[in-house]
């Protein structure tokens, strides 16, 4: 079986935009490649680390949202970043064959940085990208699944691979060069029309909502400006909630939009079938949700048992990597 690299950062419960994007790819590739699915703390550090507790506690978080949307962990090996050295030493190795300019120009660093209001970028946050491919190259993933936004990253660690190959390779392959694959469905907008939706944006669905939570959310959710009155004839091209029924309610979106059109359907209705749908999706989540709440002893085994299996191959790479190097006493 081919090996996937997958993971989420430890800066809080997962959303909506995550399961679209991510965690419900995942469940479908769990029987056909060795998935192995990142805890990762030391990255969160990147954008929180002046708040360490929310990512201690979100460690938990995020493994119990993994595992709520169907992940089996005798299937996936889920396992914390911090517990595994060699992600630091490869990190270390690889920093050397990047240059500064090239992590300046990516894409996706400058747009992180707008986000977050950075204007003097740390180590940590700039060298984001070799810290990636040191998750991915750690454990020889073969392939990277991701939406098009973190396209730029995996090409840098490609390069990184290829490099590193280059120097110390001696015409063989020491670090597997890792391919993307690309989700399908890769962006969730926000609930207030923001091109995507974000943890640090307020406008997000979390799996771990309740019923009431997903409907006040719902509620506030941003539609038509120009539809006044339930008379008024609306535009489903410019209706976030209309983009939300195709994603979660697509049998009916066809209707919904001609419904919204012709106004035999006011915004508080089509709010309440779409809140409908998205809670029909959550409930077997919430139902798993609470079993590992309540077992967190259980939780922590899965991640101690993943971690000591990633550490294992980890090692073996690290080892391999430094004779190549030719830096093994």
């Amino acid at each position: 079986m081919k090996r996937i690299l997958t993971g989420d950062r430890t800066t809080g419960n997962l959303h909506l935009g995550h399961y679209v994007g991510s965690l419900q790819n995942r469940v479908k590739l769990q029987d056909d490649y060795d998935t192995f699915i990142l805890l990762a703390d030391i990255q969160a550090l990147t954008t929180h680390f002046e708040r360490p507790e929310l990512i201690n506690s979100s460690i938990y978080d995020v493994a119990i949202d993994n595992l709520s949307v169907g992940l089996d962990p005798n299937k996936v090996t889920i396992f914390q970043q911090s517990k595994i050295p060699s992600i630091a030493e490869l990190t270390i190795f690889y920093s050397m064959l990047v240059s500064v300019n090239s992590l300046r120009h990516n894409p996706t660093i400058k747009t992180e940085a707008k986000q977050y209001g950075y204007d003097d970028l740390s180590y940590g946050f700039l060298g984001y990208p070799v810290s990636q491919t040191a998750d991915i190259t750690f454990c020889k993933a073969d392939l990277v699944p991701v939406g098009d936004d973190q396209i730029p990253h995996i090409e840098q660690s490609r390069k990184i691979a290829r490099r590193f190959n280059d120097l110390y390779g001696k015409g063989e392959i020491i670090i597997k060069e890792p391919e993307i694959l690309l989700s399908e469905n890769s962006r969730l907008m926000g609930l207030d029309g923001n091109a995507k939706m974000g943890k640090s944006l307020g406008n997000a669905i979390y799996l771990s909502d309740s019923i009431e939570e997903v409907n006040k959310k719902v509620r506030a959710a941003k539609t038509d400006i120009n539809r006044i009155k339930v008379s008024d004839k609306g535009n489903p091209d410019i209706c976030t909630v209309s983009k939300y029924h195709k994603v979660f309610n697509e049998g009916e979106y066809k209707n919904i939009c001609d419904m919204c059109k012709n106004a035999s359907i006011g915004c508080v209705s089509c709010k309440k079938i779409l809140g409908d749908k998205i809670n029909n999706l959550l409930e077997p989540f919430r139902e798993k949700r609470n079993y590992y709440e309540n077992h967190k002893s259980e939780v922590k085994e899965i991640i101690i048992s993943g971690s000591e299996k990633a550490n294992k191959i980890g090692n073996e790479t690290v080892k391999e990597v430094k004779s190549a190097m030719n830096i093994l006493i």
